[in-house]
């Protein structure tokens, strides 16, 4: 949930963190970036989990932040969406990787923004803001996702045009991904919005809760959310995250976890 690593975390002991390369960086605007490393054989992970990425830091320890991973779990490569710090201790040395660079890797990848603390459930809504994307991007491109949903909608809410990070594939409903293309192009809905500038769409997500714009006429269902057959998980912004989980708690709906699977997720990791 790279949207909220500003938790830091300087690891004294060098040699616990693998290295390993860039394969490709892709800059989307003066404060957001996507950038891929190479995948260790060893390394396994569920599909929405994030790990820890890092560089040497001054004092030549690693400084290390929590990355969700964007690439879905059967990718050769891992895939990260990050923003751009001018003065952060990592993000500021981090967006001027390039192919062939070193970053440290964290050996166990965790997290509850799973298919698995979710029980079954007929429409999967995934809200996010800002980089709270990522580990949505690795969810909507695994198959098992398609094999548990009928509906699969991703709402991603950004205050510029440009913020709107994997746009196109998005609109095009994954249509050149070997696995998920067929499946998405059927149950795969995309619903942006954005908040500052000038778009088709310009409300908060309660905004398109309460209008029923988040209920595109091509899905099939309500257009409100019910415990009985929508399940949700919610990456972003602390406020956004707050909101929607008491607006759900009051609904009927209950937080899940690896350990007992609810009907909405969020990172507790990261939410304090």
């Amino acid at each position: 949930m790279n949207q909220l690593a500003r938790m830091p975390a300087l690891i004294p002991d060098a040699p616990a963190f693998p290295t390993v390369a860039v394969r490709w960086v892709r800059h989307w605007n003066d404060h957001l970036f996507s950038f891929a490393v190479e995948r260790p054989p060893s390394f396994r992970f569920r599909s929405g989990e994030f790990v820890m990425i890092g560089l040497p830091g001054d004092n030549g320890k690693p400084l290390m932040r929590a990355y969700s991973v964007a690439s879905p779990a059967w990718a050769e490569e891992l895939e990260f969406l990050s923003i751009k710090v001018p003065d952060g201790p990592l993000t500021s040395r981090l967006q001027r990787i390039h192919k062939g660079d070193q970053l440290y890797l964290g050996r166990k990848p965790t997290g509850t923004l799973v298919a698995d603390a979710l029980i079954g459930g007929k429409r999967l809504f995934l809200l996010s803001t800002g980089t709270g994307l990522a580990p949505f991007l690795s969810l909507a491109r695994d198959p098992d996702i398609y094999d548990r949903f009928d509906q699969i909608v991703l709402v991603h809410s950004v205050r510029r045009v440009s913020d709107l990070a994997y746009r196109q594939e998005q609109e095009a409903l994954w249509a050149g991904d070997p696995l998920v293309g067929d499946q998405a192009m059927l149950r795969f809905h995309y619903v942006p919005t954005v908040t500052r500038e000038p778009f088709h769409t310009t409300s908060r997500i309660h905004g398109l809760i309460d209008s029923g714009a988040l209920f595109p006429v091509a899905l099939d269902g309500p257009r409100g959310f019910g415990p009985v057959d929508d399940r949700l998980m919610l990456c972003g912004s602390m406020a956004m995250i707050r909101d929607m989980a008491e607006w759900l708690d009051a609904r009927g709906f209950v937080e899940g976890s690896n350990t007992q699977p609810g009907t909405y997720v969020i990172e507790r990791a990261f939410v304090g």
